[in-house]
């Protein structure tokens, strides 16, 4: 240490700095420099950065509080955050979502309501809406978590020989430790046999899997590889309208280009490719459009795509140096009659070499959906195809910062692509139970539908597959602008009423995208049979009365 360093450090400069301290805020005594900057001469360059304002120095002001004494302002404030999460919107959790938390705690302080409870069918949450899970899934989990119940005869064999397996796949024997950070490899090796035969023999190499914390962190991991640029070099992202709000808030806090393309609604919300074109050709204009991203089946519009549909999307990706990013969560959910789910992969390699060899592609899949909905669990994979192996290595190094998915998240999702077979102890109970659930979600498909179209005003697409209905419905022009003098969207003023006065809560279509001059909402088909009637049935009062209201 220097010893102009030692002096400034000396114990009676401590103390004067500690006596002028004092002095200040006795509201007495001369003006002392920082606290942490000693006496300097008037001729010493610091003494020019002291008298500089803390905030011009890069230091929060401090403020004063109502009994006098100086508070400090906080370092992170919404004006120097980070600006791209301000511009972060996630509707399914929004505004809505928050009014309906608050009502279910005012019903439950014995506030009285013109309802007795709130319905949420805001999000596809399935077992929050009452469907039971999969026993083998539950019993196979509970062996991994207290392996102690692996002595217990109550369990089935074949559940018991499942936890062994994965429990010999992690370190130390437990599901608490870490995985390697692509995620365990027999159950990547698991998931490969599973894409395999789903596909009809396709081959799948368990390199190209990568275990995710559901499909969303799959999603956003692939956005962040392939987001650059800047001003009209900046990469586009093309997602279809209406979409899930995951991407868009993604492509906000990435600083992307969110590229819209418009689903046809009066086609069933089909892709159509001169709307493909139509988008991408704008948005060359001011960005560099790098990715098309396509959900099948889709969420929040529950249509399937027809696998010449998907044929045309790949040829249009192919041709315009598109990378594919296919999300396929609801793959088990298709119940429209003459609809079936076919996934990008097989497409892509039915259709020969010429693309199979050349179009990127990335697939994701998840626990949460389908027949499981273990949303909690996080389980998910992403396949990667065409990838270029320097990229690949950029992406294990970002999957590693993250250090391994949810180990029970991987666990189940090793149960979800190698379930109880035929002649396992576990396979009747286990078959039973899926079909059950996926009959009943095709019954409420049907259900919703049938309900909805009966309601003048409201026009509802079949809900071919996914979980969510996404109707179109009518408002007045009175309501229009009594919404505008709000501020509010029409669609979230009409489902915030509705809320208020019946406890449905469903979400704006606004928050989805749209197209101008028309107003959806997003329900989901999860709530059971009867409430899911009772739902409908109080929407359906709900919309004459406001039609009425409003005219």
């Amino acid at each position: 240490m220097s010893a102009t360093r030692m002096q400034l450090l000396s114990p009676r400069n401590v103390r004067l700095l500690s006596r002028g301290r004092n002095e200040l805020l006795a509201g007495a005594g001369p003006r002392v420099c920082s606290l942490t900057s000693p006496p300097l001469s008037s001729s010493s360059p610091g003494r020019a950065l002291s008298s500089l304002s803390a905030t011009r120095r890069g230091l929060p002001k401090e403020k004063m509080s109502e009994n006098g004494v100086s508070s400090r302002a906080k370092v992170l404030t919404i004006d120097n955050m980070n600006p791209t999460v301000k511009k972060v919107e996630y509707a399914v959790r929004g505004p809505i979502v928050q009014r309906a938390l608050e009502l279910e705690r005012e019903l439950s302080e014995g506030m009285k309501k013109p309802f007795v409870e709130v319905i949420k069918a805001n999000i596809g949450d399935a077992h929050a809406m009452g469907q039971q899970p999969i026993t083998f899934f539950r019993q196979v989990l509970a062996l991994c978590s207290y392996p102690e119940l692996l002595n217990d005869s109550s369990f089935p064999e074949d559940a018991k020989s499942r936890a062994r397996r994965i429990l010999q796949s992690c370190g130390g024997n437990s599901i608490g430790s870490y995985s390697a950070s692509q995620g365990i490899e027999s159950v990547r090796q698991d998931v490969a046999r599973y894409i395999e035969r789903r596909d009809g023999g396709v081959p799948c190499d368990p390199d190209n899997i990568f275990l995710t914390t559901g499909a969303s962190d799959g999603i956003v991991t692939m956005l962040k590889l392939l987001v650059c640029g800047e001003g009209e070099t900046r990469t586009g992202v093309m997602i279809s309208i209406p979409q899930y709000p995951l991407y868009s808030a993604a492509l906000a806090e990435l600083a992307a280009v969110q590229v819209n393309y418009y689903l046809n609604e009066e086609k069933c919300w089909s892709m159509d490719l001169s709307e493909l074109q139509r988008s991408l050709d704008e948005a060359r204009r001011h960005c560099n459009p790098r990715a098309l991203c396509v959900i099948n089946p889709g969420n929040p519009t529950g249509q399937v795509q027809s696998r010449q549909c998907i044929e045309d999307v790949i040829r249009f990706a192919a041709k315009e140096r598109l990378f594919l990013m296919a999300d396929e969560v609801y793959q088990d959910n298709v119940y429209a009659e003459g609809c079936q789910f076919h996934s990008f992969k097989k497409v892509l390699f039915d259709m020969g070499p010429e693309y199979s060899d050349i179009v990127e592609l990335a697939s994701f899949h998840s626990t949460s959906k389908c027949y499981m909905g273990e949303c909690g669990f996080r389980g998910g994979y992403m396949e990667i195809i065409n990838l270029d192996e320097e990229v690949r290595a950029q992406l294990t190094k970002l999957v590693s910062v993250r250090l391994c998915p949810p180990v029970p998240g991987q666990a189940l999702m090793d149960l979800v692509v190698n379930p109880p077979q035929i002649g396992e102890p576990s396979y009747d109970k286990f078959s039973k139970e899926r079909s059950a659930t996926l009959s009943v979600l095709a019954e409420k498909a049907k259900l919703t539908e049938q309900v909805l179209n009966t309601v003048k005003g409201i026009s509802c697409n079949p809900v071919q597959g996914a979980m969510y209905s996404f109707p179109r419905i009518s408002i007045p022009e009175k309501a229009i602008k009594e919404a505008t003098d709000k501020g509010q969207q029409a669609d979230m003023f009409y489902c915030m009423k509705l809320l208020e006065e019946t406890g449905i809560c469903l979400v704006p279509g606004s928050g989805f995208g749209q197209r101008d001059g028309t107003y959806h909402f997003r329900m989901t088909i999860l709530p059971s049979t009867d409430k899911l009637k009772i739902l409908l049935n109080k929407v359906k009062e709900f919309h004459q009365k406001f039609t009425e209201q409003y005219s």
